[in-house]
């Protein structure tokens, strides 16, 4: 799966960078970064001067990754729960991947990787369909498989709530503060065979049986257009050590 969700999970715009900077209001040189799979989130901060250390569980992936960044970019095979706290870092983050991380401890094991002064990031967020009509037929055809292929929230946050997690576990945590949400506005135009490829690296469809998986797609393909157009939003969740 390395190679797909490489070639169909999109990157993270420059404003990422942007935010994370005028929040730190100091610069970033150090980050170690949580869950890191191909690289995506890992190439945009390296690009910007910062001396990145990516970590990642998965050995594929981290093959991938090494493919597409810079040298100076420094890789560790290892879950996020098997780190262990030495050089601290200006900024820890996690695209797309903190909820894969055990929550016991895990606020204090973030902590532990910062520095004096340090910022954890979080960011990510689902693709939809922009049209509503078409985003109902998709759901149609999939519904013999695929009830829901959202992620839900970890701790049952309702979605449409002020805060949403993992802010609603930082403001509760009394080894940071100053808690930040934000969004970031994306709208992308894909293919229909690039929007099947995104959705083959969503759970829902991994967990399937390979011929249910095919059915799945082989549905949906039917009731897309050539080009679809998709929200992914990102929301962006910012906090400092306490």
């Amino acid at each position: 799966m390395a190679s797909t969700y490489e070639r169909f999970r999109p990157g993270y715009p420059d404003q990422i960078v942007a935010e994370v900077a005028a929040y730190a209001e100091r610069r970033i040189r150090s980050a170690l970064e949580i869950g890191a799979g191909t690289g995506k989130a890992t190439r945009l901060f390296a690009a910007h001067g910062v001396s990145v250390t990516a970590t990642e569980p998965d050995a594929a992936m981290l093959e991938q990754l090494r493919k597409h960044v810079p040298e100076s970019v420094t890789t560790v095979c290892a879950s996020f729960e098997d780190l262990a706290p030495s050089t601290p870092y200006d900024l820890v983050y996690a695209a797309a991947a903190l909820h894969w991380t055990t929550p016991e401890q895990r606020w204090a094991r973030i902590a532990a990787l910062l520095a004096p002064h340090g910022v954890f990031a979080c960011f990510g967020g689902p693709i939809r369909l922009s049209d509503p009509e078409l985003e109902t037929a998709v759901r149609t055809a999939r519904a013999p498989w695929v009830a829901d292929d959202d992620i839900p929230s970890p701790d049952a946050t309702p979605a449409g709530g002020a805060m949403q997690w993992p802010g609603t576990e930082l403001v509760q945590s009394e080894l940071f503060t100053d808690v930040r949400q934000s969004s970031i506005e994306r709208r992308l135009s894909l293919s229909a065979r690039d929007y099947l490829g995104q959705l083959s690296t969503i759970s829902a469809y991994l967990v399937l049986p390979e011929p249910d998986r095919l059915r799945a797609f082989e549905a949906i393909r039917k009731v897309l257009p050539s080009t679809v157009a998709v929200s992914a939003d990102l929301m962006l969740h910012l906090a400092r050590l306490a």
